[in-house]
């Protein structure tokens, strides 16, 4: 009866973990991220993702805002503006005039790593842009880095005519890029996908899925602790 019972067990045990090892075949890997133009703030010393799309921010006199061209997965992991960031600098030889404001701009193409493929990507550069008081970021930005191109969402793809094709598409493992039927949208950044939506459709396995391994991983523990404990 024993052996009977532990024999049992040892079948529970093994079909637990054959369900556990096929859910884990089930999920889809896991996508690098999106290839986007993000939009940064410089606050004092250091770069700050923007709290709003350069289509609605209002910036100042006097202020300094950063575009980067990079694959990254959300705003916590995106890369920042390269180069030198001072306004004095980058605006010395742009006088100020009344009713007109100077934005400070630093433009990161990015590397050669997050270039579409057949694409090489321009050296960052910087540029004043002298615009009118009540410009936008995009206003300041199309002074001085033409041709700008845009989706049907106003979703900022390229600068400066970078890069020729796409537009925040969702770039997979292997560095290609993959039509997931989503994209990062014009409500924050410049323009990068809110955070919860990327990672909601980035092909990973979902909460439901870990909760589920974890508790096949714990009843086939405990199907092994049953059945040692009646042999003993």
């Amino acid at each position: 009866m024993t052996r009977g019972r532990a024999r049992c067990g040892r079948l529970v045990t093994g079909a637990l973990l054959a369900a556990l090892f096929g859910v884990l075949a089930a999920a889809p890997a896991q996508a690098v991220g999106y290839r986007y133009w993000s939009f940064w703030d410089r606050d004092g010393s250091t770069w700050a993702y923007a709290s709003q799309g350069p289509s609605t921010a209002r910036p100042d006199d006097g202020a300094v805002q950063g575009f980067r061209f990079s694959v990254s997965d959300d705003s916590q992991d995106s890369a920042k503006p390269r180069g030198a960031a001072d306004f004095d600098t980058i605006c010395a030889k742009t006088p100020a005039k009344d009713d007109r404001k100077r934005i400070a701009l630093v433009i990161d193409f990015g590397t050669p790593g997050d270039a579409p493929g057949g694409e090489t990507p321009p050296k960052p550069r910087t540029a004043c842009a002298q615009v009118a008081d009540d410009a936008t970021s995009a206003d300041a930005l199309a002074a001085v880095a033409k041709p700008l191109r845009y989706d049907s969402n106003a979703l900022l793809c390229a600068i400066a005519d970078y890069p020729k094709s796409g537009c925040g598409e969702q770039v997979s493992g292997n560095g290609r890029s993959e039509d997931s039927g989503k994209k990062p949208t014009a409500s924050e950044s410049g323009e990068s996908a809110e955070s919860a939506e990327k990672k909601d459709d980035s092909g990973g396995p979902s909460v439901g899925l870990i909760a589920g391994v974890a508790a096949i991983a714990l009843l086939g523990a405990a199907a092994v602790w049953q059945a040692r404990r009646r042999r003993g």
